[in-house]
């Protein structure tokens, strides 16, 4: 009881009252750890794990019947009465955020435009001060493409006529704009939003993440699956590049079967700084994260009701695995040297000295620069939502995908994952609050470490195949994050959705398409 009331004391606006106290796994000490096991670490490779055999499982999720034969005739314009409805009017959306942000806000807006029976105009990008990024939709994602995959559910267009914009002189502006609510109902579309749209013909809704709940009728949980898994396919430059990056990386892995391990790792600068959590730098760390905060996020960091606590947000797994730490665990879990890992991130803060252990533990890493030639990977430099969608392939082909911070991109990803491989999400996804414990134990030996490292392995296991359970329209789980079972459905309703095994139509595949086996040959 003494330690919960210190620990609660410590969580608010009265820790700066009461002062700081110590909770157990708090501070950063993986390198003296790893400085103290490093030769039985580097010596160890009589549990390396076969890659082919890594996720055998016993039992495979039970999927229930899909496509309801309700939900979705009469809805999404597959019968000749209901496709000759005329449209309420046009849809403009501002989608923000980093490229998966953006992609679940394209997948809510052609979800909302069908609940409100509009035209949906191309989303635009917001230009972000953190991601930097100028990339329009078409950039990024093949137009023609998520055009006509959406033919007969949600009609597309690249801009606003001119018979619409003469009305505001030309001036997107001038457009109504609506600020919805996050998690809006479809009560609150169809009262609040659908009036509007049908009086002006014309509405804009800036910023669009997040605007519409997880909780909606399967006819429009099925235009998000349409939506995420058909019409998204990335543009040309990018699948060409990206496929060349596959091929390499299997070329590489030839000694374990052309089968390679993904990490997302997310120990770049800004999110070092955005986390609050303090490393081995001490107050020159900490001076050089509090100036990156107040450039990027202005003085949000620094309100009277904000109090910062490195070591509970560390307790509480909120900090940013380091390349050392990513590695010990792996190497506790089997993955042996021989192991190749592309490794999926921005600029690593401090990369000369973070990324030296994992080397060591791992000499087989790969990055998207070390695959690619410079020439290769010159249009991508400066966008890193383009960056960010090479590693995304990459990362959908691994055998194995590592997490280690959350985020729209694993969350993504490993949804994608689970599409393909038929509800199996094949991630490792780290117990951060058990493995910073165990990191701080100068008295652990390898053989306790490992021990612990398999029984989290085993536990990621058993929550990847998971699938959660749906009623009716309850569901609170993303769709992103957890597809299954509704958008099996789109294999039933359109005779568009074919297993191609082609690294560019990645959108449009089965799930126990061949996937895998073509993208190695």
């Amino acid at each position: 009881m003494i330690y919960a009331s210190g620990l609660l004391m410590c969580v608010g606006p009265f820790s700066g009252l009461v002062g700081w106290v110590y909770v157990p796994g708090s501070v950063y000490r993986s390198p003296e750890i790893y400085r103290k096991l490093k030769d039985d670490i580097l010596s160890d490779n009589s549990t390396a794990l076969e890659l082919s055999s890594v996720w055998k499982y016993k039992r495979r999720p039970k999927m229930p019947k899909p496509c309801p034969n309700s939900t979705v005739s009469s809805r999404l314009g597959l019968t000749s009465e209901s496709s000759h409805l005329i449209p309420t009017g046009y849809l403009i959306v501002e989608a923000n955020g980093g490229l998966n942000q953006q992609r679940s806000a394209i997948c809510n807006a052609v979800a909302v435009a069908g609940l409100l029976n509009a035209v949906l105009v191309i989303p635009q990008f917001e230009f972000h001060a953190i991601w930097k990024d100028s990339s329009t939709f078409g950039d990024i994602y093949d137009e023609d493409h998520f055009i006509s995959s959406l033919e007969g559910y949600v009609k597309i267009v690249r801009d606003v006529p001119d018979e619409i914009m003469t009305r505001f002189n030309y001036n997107m502006s001038s457009i109504p704009t609506i600020r919805v609510q996050a998690w809006a109902t479809v009560n609150y579309y169809n009262g609040e939003v659908y009036p509007l749209l049908k009086e002006h013909g014309v509405i804009r809704i800036s910023p669009f993440a997040n605007r519409l709940a997880m909780s909606v009728p399967p006819y429009i949980q099925l235009l998000r699956c349409i939506a995420n898994y058909n019409a998204l396919k990335f543009s040309s430059p990018i699948s060409t590049l990206a496929e060349k990056l596959v091929d390499r990386m299997v070329e590489k892995s030839s000694e374990t079967g052309g089968k390679y391990v993904s990490v997302h790792l997310r120990f770049e600068e800004d999110m070092v700084a955005f986390s609050c959590c303090l490393y081995e730098g001490g107050r020159a760390e900490k001076s050089e994260m509090d100036v990156i905060r107040q450039k990027s996020w202005k003085g949000k960091f620094k309100r009277r009701d904000r109090v910062i606590r490195p070591d509970l947000n560390r307790v509480n797994g909120k900090c940013p695995l380091t390349p050392l730490e990513v590695g010990m665990m792996l190497r506790g879990m089997g993955f042996d040297n021989n192991t190749s890992i592309y490794l999926a991130s921005g600029r690593i803060y401090q990369p000369e000295k973070h990324l030296a252990p994992l080397q060591e533990m791992f000499s087989r890493l790969y990055t998207k620069e070390s695959l690619a030639t410079p020439e290769e990977l010159a249009p991508f430099e400066g966008y890193s939502s383009r960056m960010a969608a090479l590693d995304y392939t990459v990362s959908l082909l691994s055998e194995v995908f590592v997490t280690t911070q959350g985020g729209n991109f694993p969350h993504f990803l490993m949804g994608h994952r689970r599409f393909l491989f038929g509800g199996h999400a094949k991630t490792v996804i780290p117990d951060k609050p058990k493995l910073v414990l165990l990191l701080q134990n100068m008295d652990v030996r390898w053989e306790v470490f490992k021990k612990e490292m398999k029984l989290m392995l085993g536990e990621s296991d058993r929550k990847g195949v998971m699938v959660p359970r749906v009623r009716k329209i309850n569901r609170k789980t993303s769709i992103y994050t957890y597809p299954l079972p509704e958008c099996e459905c789109i294999f039933h309703l359109s005779s568009n959705f074919s297993a191609t095994g082609n690294i560019q139509n990645l959108g449009a595949l089965h799930p126990t398409s061949n996937l895998m086996s073509t993208a190695r040959l």
